[in-house]
């Protein structure tokens, strides 16, 4: 994604720009992904950037509040940022870490259960956890 539809998509967000929040946007927009922070952190830190850590939390969580990507806690310790934001379905390996898309023509619900009294279905997401198989 270049630097101008990175600050198109800033201004639609209503994300006050940054040289640091163009260099977060920069990784984790250039094509459909899930990072981590850490994994952000890395790719800064490989590019000789000195973006701080407080930074890089700051600016996901901003990032993630005004729609910009999708949030996604796989654990209480562990998220991951995507930069699709429409409503789809993941695996998460849990000893590799890795997130992944399932497809939607790879899942078939047949009923959701009914909604709490004064609700609306916003979307439904669906997260299957899966591991490695233990070769005996």
């Amino acid at each position: 994604m270049s630097r101008s539809d990175i600050l198109a998509k800033f201004e639609s967000h209503a994300i006050k720009t940054t040289p640091q929040r163009l260099e977060i946007a920069g990784i984790l927009l250039e094509k459909p992904q899930h990072l981590s922070a850490e994994q952000i952190i890395s790719r800064l830190r490989a590019s000789g950037s000195s973006v701080s850590k407080a930074t890089v939390y700051n600016s996901l969580k901003l990032f993630g509040e005004r729609g910009l990507v999708k949030e996604l806690a796989v654990d209480s310790k562990r998220r991951f940022y995507d930069s699709s934001t429409h409503a789809h379905h993941h695996f998460y390996n849990i000893d590799t870490g890795e997130l992944s898309d399932i497809e939607d023509e790879q899942l078939y619900l047949c009923h959701l259960p009914e909604l709490p009294q004064g609700t609306e279905r916003h979307s439904v997401e669906i997260l299957v956890k899966i591991r490695n198989r233990q070769l005996l």
